[in-house]
């Protein structure tokens, strides 16, 4: 579980520059051209021995200035709500400009903390540059270059003292945390209610962990688990539901406390490229999933036919991970509620599993010695042994062989699709390890 950083500034001051330094990645596209960030950018960063996550506030469209500036703002105000701390990034060359002095007014109404960061101080007389940044009210500037890195490790330092400490205490260890994550009007609230029912026979809603997430205990008809920070349960935030940016950062929070995620999508419109950042920031997180393709009584064709192509469609799109149950559902008339809670119960306790060392061995032993991992350069290969590793947060198995540099990712993931086909291990990702024997 992490704190959540948010990086805001009006466009073309480096933040995707900033976001690829802390994340240590190449992952959000850099360009002098403002407005290339679309799509929602997210990573994770360590520094010192503690981890939080960064989003990174691209995604908006220039039609018109105005729009251009609205924009900014909802992601803003957006960011604020959602996030730990903020990283106000302005621009040391270019001086101050009305769209930061509007940032600023926003940031400072907000009880967060917020450190003002002066990018683009690429050489000692840049730094002269920072004194008319003091008119916004946000304390000192960090000057930093986030295209060479100076400056960033002192700011990271200072970032490290405004986070809060997250207190877990309140909510148990051993049970588990489904969280119900979708695009706006995917029904995440029509399938809350579903679950919750008007006899509201709810033990406990423990706000705690992160700021303002809520935990909601449901214990009816044999269930026992959390239900983590989702649209239903939160309050309605100010912001216009439509703001992917909105949506992102409520999913971050969501599937970060969580053990099993229920990917909610659109019967009506089909699988679309927000599902595929949702389902990307589930990958990131190793959680476990469930497909639920909600709305499927408005749905005509209701055919076996129909429901394969379907299928197949969300598989092709998350691939190469695609041992995950897929339940087509409605909200509305309560159709195979029950068995999306069921469900993703058993993907928690595959989640669980634990396999004995001799099982492993009698079983994976015999696949290896008929199909053996490739030579290179006239080295053969052998895998020796196999053993999971004990109290991993997912199932993470170690192959011991004398050469594991040689074993390249195709035979890595042969291994994981023979242990898919032993074990139950649906809907939750897997790690495999090739070690030295």
């Amino acid at each position: 579980m992490a704190n959540l950083v948010a990086i805001v500034g009006r466009p073309n001051v480096g933040k995707s520059t900033l976001f690829n330094r802390l994340t240590n990645s190449r992952r959000a596209i850099v360009s002098d051209e403002a407005g290339t960030t679309r799509d929602r950018q997210y990573g994770k960063c360590e520094w010192n021995g503690r981890e939080f996550s960064v989003v990174d506030t691209g995604g908006w469209v220039v039609n018109s200035d105005d729009i251009f500036e609205e924009e900014i703002r909802k992601q803003v105000i957006v960011a604020t709500e959602e996030a730990d701390l903020v990283l106000f990034l302005v621009d040391i060359k270019n001086g101050l400009t009305d769209l930061d002095e509007d940032v600023a007014l926003i940031l400072r109404r907000s009880k967060l903390p917020v450190v003002l960061v002066a990018n683009k101080a690429d050489d000692g007389k840049d730094l002269y540059g920072q004194y008319e940044f003091y008119k916004l009210g946000l304390g000192d500037p960090f000057c930093v270059s986030a295209a060479t890195g100076s400056g960033t490790g002192d700011l990271l330092d200072f970032v490290l003292t405004k986070l809060p400490v997250l207190d877990v205490s309140d909510i148990e260890d051993n049970t588990p945390r489904f969280a119900v994550v979708g695009r706006p009007n995917a029904g995440k609230s029509s399938i809350i209610n579903a679950f919750i029912g008007e006899d509201r026979n709810i033990v406990t809603d423990i706000a705690g962990t992160t700021r303002d997430s809520i935990y909601t205990k449901y214990d009816k008809f044999g269930f026992d688990f959390y239900l983590v920070d989702t649209a239903g349960i939160r309050r309605k935030n100010k912001v216009t539901e439509d703001l992917e940016f909105y949506s992102v950062m409520r999913s971050i929070r969501a599937i970060e406390n969580s053990d099993v995620c229920i990917l909610m999508i659109d019967a009506t419109r089909g699988i679309e490229a927000q599902d595929m950042n949702i389902f990307q920031l589930i990958q990131k997180n190793n959680k476990s999933l469930v497909v639920v393709v909600n709305k499927w009584d408005l749905v005509e064709d209701k055919s076996q036919a129909a429901i394969s192509t379907f299928e197949n469609a969300i598989r092709q799109r998350m691939a190469p991970f695609v041992d995950f149950p897929i339940i087509f559902a409605s909200a509305v008339t309560k159709q195979r509620i029950f068995k999306v809670l069921e469900t993703a119960k058993q993907v928690y306790l595959n989640r669980k599993i634990k396999i004995g060392t001799s099982k492993l061995n009698e079983v994976m032993l015999p696949i290896v010695e008929q199909t053996p991992p490739p030579s290179i350069k006239g080295k053969y290969i052998k895998i020796k042994y196999v053993s999971q590793v004990p109290d991993t947060q997912i199932p993470t198995f170690v192959f011991y062989a004398n050469l594991p540099q040689y074993v390249k990712e195709p035979y890595r993931r042969f291994l994981e699709n023979k242990l898919r086909d032993n074990w139950t291990l649906t809907g939750t990702p897997i790690n495999v390890f090739i070690r030295q024997k």
